[in-house]
């Protein structure tokens, strides 16, 4: 294995790790607005190994999926807080 094939296996060894403790947060949460912003985080982890891991087998159809990913949790986000902010179906 090559030198770049070990930073890639330890980045999304880290990556991984960060997705768990951001999971842990997510579930001890003291308020909706820290449970969203880890639900954000874990978002763009997931976005960054998927690229990190394209990079690893040399996959472009993995970057395209990690961009359409990116999209997704950007405007799933942008919504859930909007929906909150219009106080939800209380209305």
């Amino acid at each position: 294995m090559t030198t770049l094939q070990w930073f890639l296996i330890l980045t999304m060894l880290f990556l991984v790790l960060a997705m768990v403790f951001s999971f842990i947060r997510l579930l001890t949460g003291k308020t909706l607005w820290d449970r969203i912003l880890m639900l954000n985080l874990i978002s763009a982890k997931v976005v960054l190994f998927i690229a990190v891991y394209a990079i690893y087998t040399d996959s472009l159809v993995l970057l395209d999926i990690a961009i359409s990913y990116g999209i997704i949790g950007f405007l799933t986000m942008t919504l859930l807080a909007k929906f909150i902010m219009t106080g939800g179906r209380e209305k």
